[in-house]
């Protein structure tokens, strides 16, 4: 960052001595904090979609516990049904008991299939968030160093070509705070 900003401080100072490159020192201060910007949106997008990774991770672990149990539970059910006992209307109470808990077990592993199913999703949306970013940076990014060719040469087709790289940046910026 020190470096970067040692360049401003030679932009600047050669804008001062001609004054037509002025506009390009100040695009190129201008582009360096937007990339910053940029860089720092796509750090915490990046984030995100590690923790959001996370907790999907923890809810289709707790999703695969709880369809487990629902396994047992039916399997339970399946052998009281089949067993032969001394107690028939006992054995019959145990079959009916594990079979509720079979379906309650089944409908609650169903939500949470769901919930993990959702977390998914927002994982997949915050990717997309980050990558914008990340594309968005390198645009801007190349912007800045075609802008800065201007100061070299003299030429102002350099500082409209990474004007337009920038522009493209900026696109990508906005398209990647408006994903939802």
């Amino acid at each position: 960052m020190t470096d970067e900003l040692k360049e401003l401080e030679e932009n600047a100072e050669h804008g001062r001595h001609e004054p037509a490159m002025a506009w390009v020192s100040v695009t190129m201060a201008f582009l360096a904090v937007l990339g910053a910007v940029v860089t720092l949106l796509g750090h915490r997008a990046h984030t995100e979609e590690v923790v959001l990774q996370a907790k999907a991770s923890d809810q289709w672990a707790y999703y695969q516990s709880k369809n487990i149990r629902d396994n047992e539970n039916r399997l339970f059910a399946d052998f009281s049904a089949v067993a032969a006992s001394k107690d028939e209307k006992s054995m019959a109470a145990f079959h009916d008991k594990a079979s509720q808990e079979a379906d309650r077990q089944h409908k609650e592993k169903t939500a949470e299939q769901d919930k993990a199913r959702e977390l998914d999703a927002e994982v997949g949306v915050e990717r997309n968030r980050a990558d914008r970013y990340d594309i968005s940076e390198v645009f801007l990014e190349i912007g800045l160093v075609i802008t800065s060719i201007t100061l070299l040469s003299g030429r102002k087709i350099f500082w409209y070509a990474g004007m337009a790289f920038s522009v493209v940046g900026i696109v990508l910026a906005v398209m990647g705070a408006m994903v939802h």
